[in-house]
């Protein structure tokens, strides 16, 4: 078992993406709003989820090929359709993920601010925490990554945990709701938003191409599984404390919250100066581990569309990171907010999703790409199922961004 432990990477580096500043946010509002009602989303969403990575893991594994090599194949002496798929990737990844890197710096500046609320200078620990994940992602090399951000899932899984118990959950309705699922009315934006920032289209090239670096022959597949299923598991587990901490503390009180932080202080009164400190924890290593991981991924995409060398020590890799990092830095700092880049980043991203797992179903069932590893008639289906649900939700996310919805 401790070998096996000892696997853990590309999955954790999966989890430490998408529990994200986005992701506590929206698990604390759902949790304070609507109370346990809505444990199942994350359950299901954590269950689709596994399914989708570990279909990416197995892609870089077994085929040694990175999502944005396997797609680019599918479009070989076709560049018509070649190229505008390949910008529709960067636009949403390269775009979006800096568009979007500033929320996650932010996120982690609210946690520190949590903790120690008689720091005043917002601007300063901003620049601090990107100097930090500059550092870390320029200069610390794959594994070095992969370790630090194995650290933040754990962070946030003992903050998260000890502040829950800490409260005491009503674990008959947290066991009810997980089981039982129903949508309270209004609160389908929350249940679409709980599952949309749970699968979300950059880990899944993350995921296959830091499989691919982890794992170099078939020998691996079995360890990529229990690292998928694992982490990922891990992850929605940390999701669900979020929400089951705001439920238990905050819901039918008639406080309003638009974050973790939020929380963390509403906290103080009743439970004292602990549960506020580890909420705080938890919320900055969301937002660290996040602001790490979303260069990443547009470091690794960009690496596979150009064919450069998927090392985040390669002087292009540390281009394309430092400049998604560059851009969110100055968001965070200046406390400006892109909207035309964010709206656009919502819709190439909405288009993203289905596209993207469409081609990671096709990539599954490719015997040349996966021999005897292709799905078979029970992994189709229930990709199938996923694949329909980030369609719909790829949908939802364009018609919302141009004001439809």
């Amino acid at each position: 078992m401790l070998k096996r432990l000892r696997a853990i990477g590309p999955g954790a580096l999966t989890a430490a993406a998408f529990i994200g500043p986005g992701t506590v946010t929206t698990a604390t509002v759902a949790g304070a709003t609507y109370g346990y009602a809505l444990v199942w989303t994350l359950v299901f969403a954590t269950i689709a989820a596994i399914i989708l990575q570990e279909t990416a893991a197995r892609l870089g594994v077994i085929a040694q090929r990175g999502l944005g090599e396997a797609v680019m194949e599918q479009f070989t002496g076709r560049p018509a359709l070649k190229w505008p798929v390949a910008a529709l990737i960067i636009g949403a990844l390269f775009i979006g993920n800096a568009a979007y890197e500033g929320g996650n710096i932010a996120g982690a500046v609210l946690g520190i601010e949590a903790a120690l609320p008689a720091f005043s200078s917002r601007s300063v620990l901003a620049a601090a925490i990107a100097i930090f994940a500059g550092i870390i992602l320029l200069f610390g090399g794959y594994r070095t990554i992969e370790r630090v951000l194995i650290v933040a899932v754990l962070l946030m899984t003992l903050a998260f945990a000890t502040a829950l118990f800490i409260i005491g959950p009503d674990w008959t309705a947290l066991l009810k709701s997980a089981a039982m699922p129903k949508i309270p009315a209004g609160a389908l934006p929350l249940v679409i938003g709980l599952i949309g920032t749970t699968i979300v289209p950059y880990n899944l090239f993350l995921h296959a191409a830091a499989a691919k670096k982890r794992w170099p022959s078939p020998m691996g597949l079995r360890e990529a599984k229990f690292d998928a299923r694992l982490s990922i598991g891990v992850g929605g587990i940390v999701s669900i404390l979020v929400l089951s901490t705001a439920a238990a503390c905050l819901f039918g009180t008639g406080l309003t919250v638009n974050n973790a932080a939020d929380m963390a202080r509403q906290l103080e009164p009743a439970f004292g100066t602990g549960a506020t400190y580890l909420l705080a924890a938890g919320l900055f290593a969301a937002g660290l581990s996040s602001a790490i991981t979303a260069p990443l991924a547009t470091g690794f995409a960009a690496s596979e569309l150009f064919g450069f060398p998927a090392d985040p020590k390669n002087i292009k890799f540390r281009a394309i990171a430092g400049t998604v990092l560059l851009f969110g830095t100055i968001v965070a700092v200046t406390g400006v907010r892109p909207i035309e880049i964010i709206i656009f980043a919502q819709i190439a991203n909405g288009a993203l999703l289905p596209i993207i797992a469409v081609f990671l179903l096709y990539a599954a069932n490719n015997k040349k790409l996966l021999g005897e590893y292709a799905n078979g008639w029970l992994a189709n289906s229930a990709s199938i199922i996923v694949v329909l649900i980030a369609a719909g939700l790829g949908i939802r996310g364009i018609l919302r961004a141009i004001g439809v919805m």
